[in-house]
């Protein structure tokens, strides 16, 4: 079980993110995320083991072998479903990432674009009112 468990244990990155907070290290924020994934997987397990177990309960008149193998075949079946589920879900959450990102770095680029430009203003503002006065 526990071999299967690590065969389809979603994926971590080591990537630093910009939600983190600067007292917390890349490393642990690292850490807790894999402790996170970890115990997301354990609970999945969990989950696929119990469902197995109602779905061969709904065929009593399976031999205690054949039981098991059901259980388990449809525990890894749920296990490959939720993998590729989690899959699809950490690629669209990379793509928001990077659209964010880039948003924010044109609305930085804006900003300080808009603040030049009223700085300027004012500037020339003040030169023309000393020129006048």
């Amino acid at each position: 079980m526990a071999a299967d468990d690590e065969l389809h244990a979603p994926e971590r990155t080591h990537e630093r993110t910009a939600d983190q907070s600067p007292d917390r290290t890349p490393d642990s924020a690292e850490g807790l995320r894999m402790l996170e994934g970890y115990l997301y997987w354990q609970a999945e397990t969990a989950r696929a083991q119990e469902e197995a177990e109602r779905f061969a309960d709904r065929l009593p008149w399976l031999t205690s072998g054949q039981r098991e193998d059901v259980i388990r075949l449809y525990r890894e079946e749920r296990l490959v479903t939720s993998r590729a589920f989690l899959d699809r879900i950490a690629e669209r959450v990379r793509g928001l990432q990077q659209e964010y990102a880039a948003r924010y770095q044109q609305l930085k680029i804006r900003v300080v674009a808009a603040s030049f430009a009223a700085t300027a203003g004012l500037v020339a503002a003040d030169a023309l009112l000393r020129q006048t006065g």
